[in-house]
């Protein structure tokens, strides 16, 4: 048969035992010396040549059948194979041989850091899903093992028969209150804490279903509260993390390379100024008219009572009196302490 070159020439379907299948043809140099003629190798397979055919006896058996499934024929069953719920079938195990050991001999160490370490990637796992909230991963891995350490000292293993069933909400709740108590840069009420670990997981599904940013009414909705509630926990959450007043802006053009508190704006005496202004306006208004004049040509024009006498022609002790009436009045009527004046 090496000797043989075949190349297949043609695919006929047939009907085997049940089977949809395909009669394979290959095609043969001829054995006869100068002949370039091919033949067929199955029945009812076309010749490639119209030239001489030889001998079917010197025809080897290479007709080949490959049966594909229909859907006519039910496949033969398979018999399922024993495969474990999870990984951590034989933490199981592990807790039985440990239950029988005394609980200050070595064995019982042995038994349970073997327990531990065989559940580390668990608790590993635990930690990569709380990722990328504001702490750090080694943080994140640190707690969750603490948890799987609680989960093994108190997992009841002759009442309970599902180690991971406790040990994941163990975690999970450990790394939850991590966050709620270490996570937050500014005191916040725990009720809002918890109402912000909420209010995450509803965006994340709310996001998910409407492909966009979830709205505080939706979230109300979603949580079955109110929406004042939605809104006071969003800006709670503000509170989680800080920034730096160094931290460099994003602003562009001229505040470019500006640091935050580049930013900040810088106490202002004329904003009092102002308000004081729109406050005495219209007291001023209702001092008689030589009080008024006095009152502007000592503050405003910043004229000393020797000018202003000779100003309106009186003495200087009597600008003096003017002016202590006029404060006095204006005094009274906004309520300040009483203040020098020269």
């Amino acid at each position: 048969m090496s000797r043989l070159r075949r190349d297949l020439i043609g695919l006929m379907p047939t009907q085997v035992s049940g089977y949809s299948a395909f009669r394979v043809c290959y095609a043969f140099p001829a054995r006869k010396a100068g002949t370039t003629a091919h033949r067929s190798t199955a029945a009812g397979c076309p010749s490639s040549t119209d030239g001489p055919r030889t001998d079917p006896r010197d025809v080897l058996d290479t007709e080949a059948v490959i049966p594909v499934h229909t859907q006519t024929l039910s496949p033969p069953a398979r018999t399922a194979s024993p495969r474990k719920r999870d990984g951590y079938d034989d933490v199981l195990d592990m807790f039985r041989e440990l239950a029988v050991l005394d609980r200050d001999s070595a064995a019982f160490r042995r038994q349970r850091e073997a327990i531990i370490a065989r559940c580390l990637p668990l608790a590993d796992h635990i930690a990569r899903r709380f990722r990328g909230r504001g702490e750090g991963h080694e943080d994140l891995v640190q707690v969750a093992r603490v948890g799987l350490l609680n989960a093994v000292n108190r997992f009841d293993v002759d009442s309970a028969n599902d180690f991971l069933a406790f040990a994941v909400p163990t975690m999970m709740g450990e790394v939850r209150r991590y966050f709620r108590d270490h996570g937050w840069s500014l005191k916040v009420p725990r009720r809002l804490k918890e109402l912000n670990v909420r209010l995450n997981a509803a965006r994340a599904d709310l996001t998910q279903e409407l492909n966009r940013a979830p709205t505080p009414s939706e979230l109300a909705k979603y949580l079955g509260i109110d929406r004042e509630e939605v809104v006071e926990g969003l800006v709670a959450a503000n509170a989680y993390s800080t920034r730096s007043t160094e931290q460099p802006t994003t602003f562009s053009g001229d505040g470019e390379g500006l640091s935050l508190q580049d930013t900040f704006g810088a106490p202002d005496d004329n904003i009092q100024k102002v308000i004081d202004v729109n406050t005495v306006q219209p007291l001023l208004a209702a001092l008689p008219e030589r009080d008024r004049l006095v009152l502007k040509l000592r503050f405003f024009e910043d004229r000393t009572q020797s000018q202003i006498a000779e100003q309106i022609g009186v003495s200087q002790m009597h600008v003096s009196r003017l002016l202590a009436r006029a404060l006095a009045t204006l005094r009274d009527q906004v309520g300040d302490e009483p203040a020098t004046h020269s």
